[in-house]
């Protein structure tokens, strides 16, 4: 039985959702089909890509993953199908898609084009509906994406910022928020110090916010503390409450790591 994931910006008040499994389920009753999310604040394609390449890699192999966050739906942007070496994808071309496969070995991309592959007449406003649902459909049932129309060579992407590593200290932003406030930031791993180096502590807007740490409970209640999150970035929580609310991040504030031995920001 195949997998088709769902991330959208629809949520769950609307028939949305619902009616794109409806038409998966009328073309291959014999798929999953798996809600990733349907919360990504709307319009907000840099969100949905960040929570598609966060979740796509731990699905079967041959997962066809489906992403409608999609502001200019009914426009000339394009609307694409792609296959990696592990997965398929299926979207519109806006770099929603982009920031997974960046991490992946592409085999093809096609726009979909194929009139026989969607539903018609094709709605201005609903191509989650009538373009990506049935495609992915096709795709699980084994239909070569080769079906969905002609081979193009690249695809809209979205600029991934890069962190800045100074001598002393490591420069990020904040790239998306979750729901319970933690500020995930695009600081991964490699871009961490090394666990022999000095202490360290978070800054935000030039103000020292909190120490780093392994886990949220590391610090007393209510208290902030920056730690490596299951998204495999650092991210700026509070314990038992909202970072976001609590210290007013947003989305694209720079977040600073730096040893505690350096005093001065400014000098990093």
């Amino acid at each position: 039985m195949r997998v088709i994931t769902l991330t959208t910006d629809f949520g769950a008040t609307d028939w949305f959702v619902g009616t794109m499994k409806g038409v998966i389920l009328g073309i291959n009753t014999q798929v999953q089909i798996v809600d990733v999310t349907h919360e990504i604040s709307p319009g907000d394609t840099r969100g949905g890509a960040f929570a598609l390449a966060a979740s796509y890699n731990f699905f079967p192999r041959k997962t066809i993953h489906v992403v409608v966050v999609d502001p200019g739906v009914g426009s000339q942007r394009g609307a694409i199908a792609v296959q990696t070496a592990n997965y398929f994808f299926v979207g519109p071309d806006n770099g929603v898609l982009s920031f997974a496969l960046s991490r992946e070995k592409i085999k093809a991309v096609r726009q979909i084009t194929n009139e026989h592959l969607i539903l018609q007449p094709v709605s201005n406003t609903f191509h989650g509906r009538d373009l990506f649902a049935p495609v992915a459909a096709h795709l699980s049932k084994g239909w070569p994406i080769q079906k969905a129309g002609p081979a193009t060579k690249g695809f809209v992407k979205i600029d991934w910022p890069e962190p800045r590593r100074r001598w002393r200290s490591i420069v990020g932003e904040i790239v998306y928020i979750d729901r319970f406030g933690n500020a995930i930031t695009n600081i991964d791993p490699e871009a961490l110090f090394a666990p022999t180096e000095s202490p360290c502590e978070v800054l935000v807007k030039h103000n020292r916010l909190c120490q780093l740490g392994s886990f949220y409970q590391a610090v007393s209640a209510r208290k902030p503390i920056a730690v490596l999150g299951s998204s495999g970035f650092l991210e700026i929580a509070v314990n038992g409450g909202s970072a976001a609310k609590k210290l007013d991040l947003k989305i694209g504030d720079a977040v600073t790591l730096q040893r505690k031995s350096l005093q001065n920001p400014s000098s990093s």
